[in-house]
């Protein structure tokens, strides 16, 4: 099949689903439940297997593999990242009803940054090997600085991009229709914009981690980009799943920071040897589980000694 009708295919599934998302189904700005975001959470998973299942039809065994191993990187990472948006929502004190839809507006904002990202990390290492050390020197950097990170502090104030943009346009504080902008004598922005920046400029320093990270797994494109694209479309969901469970995920920074040093010190040595797709996933995913179980334990000890 042309590589270029895969690529339209594709895009026009995402495009697809966004709409029946934000036309269909959530029509209307509310949270979902636990149970709903479960479930969405759930349908997301399952159409990435899904995918991975057509890629290994279509491409073969390492292929859907490389995607697998991608995807669960990118969504573990992701995991990380929701937590900082909801440190910006309570920061801002917004509305339940609101976060969906600024989460909505942010996940377009990161399919075109991602796409940016991927396709000038892989043209640069594709051109210039030596790039792949110095993501790796990265990764692992910012995995060992991760790990004696204490606590994630939001301070809208020293954003530099909100502080701009608050200089070039007016800003108001009061937003009862839940809009973008509001228009008076002119026309305002409202504190949703702000957060809605706030979380693009988040998942851009984000970026700098996650794109990567997936490209110590894979140097294909599409297997790279389609990776991205399925953790993408699944975070609304997985927001509201996380923040109702946030303390079975105690450790989970840890977890973040074993994985970034070992796709770092996968990245620095692939020269003189290359960790096989499935060790790699097999790496990843136990990761994950050791911290899962390590937040578990640590949730049910109070109660053990009580």
């Amino acid at each position: 099949m042309n590589q270029a009708l895969i690529w339209i295919l594709f895009n026009v599934f995402v495009a697809a689903m966004l709409a029946l998302d934000l036309g269909v189904f959530h029509r209307r700005a509310q949270p979902l439940t636990l149970r709903q975001a479960l479930i969405w959470s759930g349908l997301w998973i399952a159409l990435a297997a899904i995918f991975a299942v057509i890629l290994y039809a279509w491409q073969g065994h390492t292929a859907a593999l490389e995607f697998s191993t991608a995807y669960v990187l990118e969504l573990s990472l992701s995991a990380d990242n929701l937590f900082i948006f909801l440190l910006i929502f309570r920061y801002f004190n917004l509305p339940e009803p609101q976060q969906y839809r600024v989460l909505f507006w942010g996940v377009l904002g990161a399919i075109v940054m991602r796409a940016a990202f991927i396709f000038a990390g892989v043209g640069l290492i594709r051109r210039f090997h030596w790039v792949i050390y110095v993501f790796g020197f990265f990764l692992v950097y910012t995995g060992v600085r991760l790990l004696f990170q204490r606590g994630a502090k939001v301070d809208p104030d020293k954003n530099r991009i909100l502080r701009l943009f608050r200089r070039i346009f007016p800003v108001t504080e009061e937003n009862p229709r839940g809009t973008f902008f509001v228009r008076r004598e002119r026309l305002y922005a409202t504190p949703l914009l702000l957060v809605l920046l706030l979380i693009e400029t988040t998942d851009l320093l984000f970026a700098v981690d996650s794109i990567p990270a997936v490209l110590s797994i894979t140097l294909n494109t599409f297997i790279v980009y389609t990776s991205n694209i399925f953790a993408i479309l699944g975070l609304r969901s997985l927001f509201f799943a996380l923040s109702s469970l946030m303390d079975a995920f105690k450790y989970l920074h840890y977890g973040i920071s074993c994985l970034l040093v070992f796709v770092g010190f996968k990245m620095l040595i692939s020269h003189y040897y290359e960790i096989r797709t499935d060790v790699s996933l097999g790496i990843v995913a136990g990761i994950l589980a050791l911290t899962i179980l390590a937040s578990l334990w640590h949730r049910k000890q109070p109660q053990a000694g009580a």
